[in-house]
């Protein structure tokens, strides 16, 4: 099979990731007979200095006309000073909007090899955690009417949450079929006792578990999420939850894993086609020294074969290989310990790609 891969490389260090995950496509289409055509566009910084906009039509139509997109993170203290509707991160939640996202998927795992990284109590650690956060991606605060007006005290700003029943039941329905091919259990987090929106989404969640009786429903609210997350983040198995609270408890996730490098994404709709993308940021400090984690944005092609291609034995061999480098004790410098050496991003690449 040809599949026609966009490839929007971003700012910063995701020129290094995003190419290290192409070399790993490129070798899994050798060894499996499928060919990964991939299409370079711009988004985000580098966008606005060539083109003025942080994401010019002609990425859009390209991401439109592909099989799925892979995506670097965009940003940096370059563009801090632009106005708010041409900040590189426009460009985000332009390419979801267009594409139609409105799921995003966001495992967060404790590898056995990387359990020393992780931040939480050893007693914690020891019983590890594997969950998938689904977070509504193209509705909520960030898409509602906003903007500044006189107020009873000056100057003010406002942002609006709006949420529809449809939005809300289409996002738990992506929840629980996820949790079906996992361990069949979801926790729905609001905050209902304070939002309007959230009582209409904990309304909705539990009418729509009412079609999954296989599958258990608990709902929490968002200020005791993010203490059970680093309290026992085992108990949980699939998280489901709005666009500004999955925004802020996923990377929250991401970082009792050890490092945010290592955590893909993917952002899903109603047909095949979608946007993967590592969780990190780009990180201009480190940028162009070969010293970013690869790993985020290598898995997030796998998920991109699982997910969009329907290649899970390709993808599992991604994730077997990740596993292996790690198993081993290779390590870049974001999870290796103080001391210890660790291995440039290319390096890293290289020895995942001896173990496909």
């Amino acid at each position: 099979m040809n599949y026609e891969i966009a490839l929007v490389r971003g700012d910063g260090i995701c020129l290094e990731t995003v190419d290290s995950a192409v070399r790993v496509l490129e070798r899994v289409g050798e060894t499996s007979g499928h060919r990964f055509h991939t299409t370079p566009y711009l988004a985000g910084g580098c966008a606005i200095d060539a083109c003025g906009v942080p994401l010019p039509e002609e990425t859009v139509r390209g991401c439109l006309a592909s099989d799925s997109v892979l995506l670097g993170a965009v940003g940096g203290p370059k563009w801090d000073g632009m106005p708010g509707d041409r900040r590189p991160e426009k460009a985000l939640l332009g390419l979801r909007s267009a594409l139609g996202l409105y799921t995003n998927l966001r495992p967060a795992k404790l590898y056995a090899p990387l359990r020393d990284s992780c931040p939480l109590r050893a007693d914690i650690v020891a019983e590890g955690f594997d969950l998938m956060m689904v977070r509504e991606l193209t509705g909520g605060i960030y898409f509602g009417e906003r903007g500044r007006r006189e107020g009873t005290y000056g100057p003010e700003a406002y942002d609006t949450e709006a949420y529809s029943v449809m939005e809300v039941e289409r996002i738990a329905r992506a929840a629980f079929d996820a949790a079906r091919k996992r361990r069949r259990h979801v926790t729905s987090i609001d905050k209902a006792n304070v939002l309007e929106t959230s009582r209409l989404w904990r309304e909705t969640v539990r009418r729509v578990a009412e079609e999954y009786p296989d599958v258990t429903l608990e709902n929490m609210l968002v200020d005791n999420a993010a203490m059970q997350l680093v309290r026992r983040p085992s108990q949980f198995d699939v998280v489901v939850t709005s666009n500004m609270f999955g925004d802020i408890l996923s990377d929250e996730a991401s970082q009792i894993t050890g490092s945010i490098g290592l955590l893909p994404s993917a952002s899903l709709g109603a047909t095949k086609r979608g946007l993967y993308e590592p969780i990190h940021g780009s990180a201009p400090d480190i940028a162009g020294q070969d010293r970013a984690n690869p790993i985020a944005t290598i898995l997030s092609a796998a998920m991109m074969l699982r997910y969009s291609f329907d290649l899970t034995e390709e993808a599992d061999r991604i994730e077997r290989a990740v596993d292996s480098a790690l198993a081993d004790g290779l390590r870049t410098a974001d999870i290796a310990a103080p001391g210890a050496p660790a291995l440039g991003c290319r390096a890293m690449a290289d020895a995942i790609l001896a173990r496909l």
